[in-house]
């Protein structure tokens, strides 16, 4: 446990659900043992998978592993988690990213002001076979990483990213966790369940924050399937539906804030940037940066207004699983 006393005490939250991620989380959690700061425990949530649980249940002695008590999904994992932790703050980390030593230690410091919800922290891409040329810094939310628009010292945000954040457990609780209807299944790519988190946890205490530290760093892993133009659109889509879902939950404004920014100045910029190099002759792939993030812009788009036309009573899961798959089935 820390011995400044400034500093509160963490739980960390890893949840898996495939073994084919094996080697990801014993590095995650190899991470985890070597921080300056060390959790008040570890929890696995195994998602559904037995065989993945008996194996961690034989392999792992110093981590906490469960399985997932809520329904299958990556928020209710998270909830389970959420459940059993022991200590004040509640800290999350994908099992395919690997936290620096001092992770733990400059999430927590920054919860020294009462009004601070929840700190999440940087995310930096690790390419299994480097960075695609097509692939630009702006796009990286679609791996789950920090994309260049970002704040670059602590600063309020309106949510954390979901490789790398932390809750204080009181306010996990006070709003009934992470909403089951939002957020990845297995490897159908939604998200958008920590935006909502945060919009809630807020709205509910007035004049709170949530902040980003981005010198509190993962290393998230990348494999090479998700730099490819196909999983980019699947990603975009999917996105745009999540954000449909979220906006019906705390209303457009408030679900969509950064994204005008980000639309009208950051894309804008990366799209003259890579056309410019293209022009110039010293970036080749300036150009197919450039109408990428086009294609992920329209993605995006057309994926929200399929998610605002789905029917209310239906479950997003299931009806953006389907709409997040079909059309993209047969871009190569």
């Amino acid at each position: 446990m820390s011995e400044d006393p400034s500093i509160p005490e963490v739980s960390v939250v890893i949840c898996s659900y495939s073994e084919d991620r094996w080697d990801r989380l014993m590095g995650a959690l190899d991470s985890v043992r070597t921080q300056t700061v060390p959790p008040k425990q570890t929890i696995v949530v195994v998602d559904y998978n037995v065989d993945l649980y008996k194996r961690l249940i034989f392999t792992v002695p110093d981590a906490v592993i469960v399985e997932n008590t809520g329904p299958k999904g990556l928020s209710g994992a998270r909830n389970t988690g959420a459940g059993i932790a022991k200590a004040e703050i509640v800290a999350y980390l994908d099992d395919d990213a690997e936290a620096e030593p001092d992770w733990l230690e400059r999430l927590a410091a920054l919860y020294d002001d009462p009004d601070v919800l929840a700190v999440g922290g940087r995310v930096e891409p690790l390419w299994e076979a480097g960075r695609p040329g097509h692939f630009a810094n702006e796009l990286d939310w679609i791996v789950g990483c920090t994309y260049r628009g970002m704040p670059k010292v602590a600063a309020e945000v309106r949510n954390v990213i979901g490789a790398n954040m932390s809750f204080r457990a009181e306010v996990l609780d006070r709003v009934g966790g992470f909403n089951t209807t939002l957020g990845r299944q297995g490897a159908v790519p939604l998200g958008c369940e920590e935006t909502e988190l945060c919009i809630r946890a807020v709205l509910g205490a007035p004049g709170s924050r949530v902040v980003y530290e981005p010198a509190a760093l993962v290393h998230h892993h990348v494999p090479v399937e998700r730099g490819t133009l196909r999983y980019m659109l699947a990603r975009s889509w999917g996105e745009g539906i999540s954000k449909a879902q979220v906006s019906r939950v705390v209303g457009h404004k408030r679900a969509l804030g950064p994204e005008r920014r980000y639309v009208r100045q950051v894309l804008p910029r990366a799209v003259f940037a890579g056309i410019r190099g293209w022009l110039g002759g010293g970036d080749r792939a300036g150009l197919g940066r450039a109408a990428t993030i086009v294609a992920v812009l329209a993605a995006t788009a057309t994926g929200y207004v399929r998610g605002r036309r789905l029917p209310t009573a239906a479950s997003p899961l299931k009806a953006a699983a389907v709409s997040a798959e079909e059309p993209w089935r047969e871009v190569q």
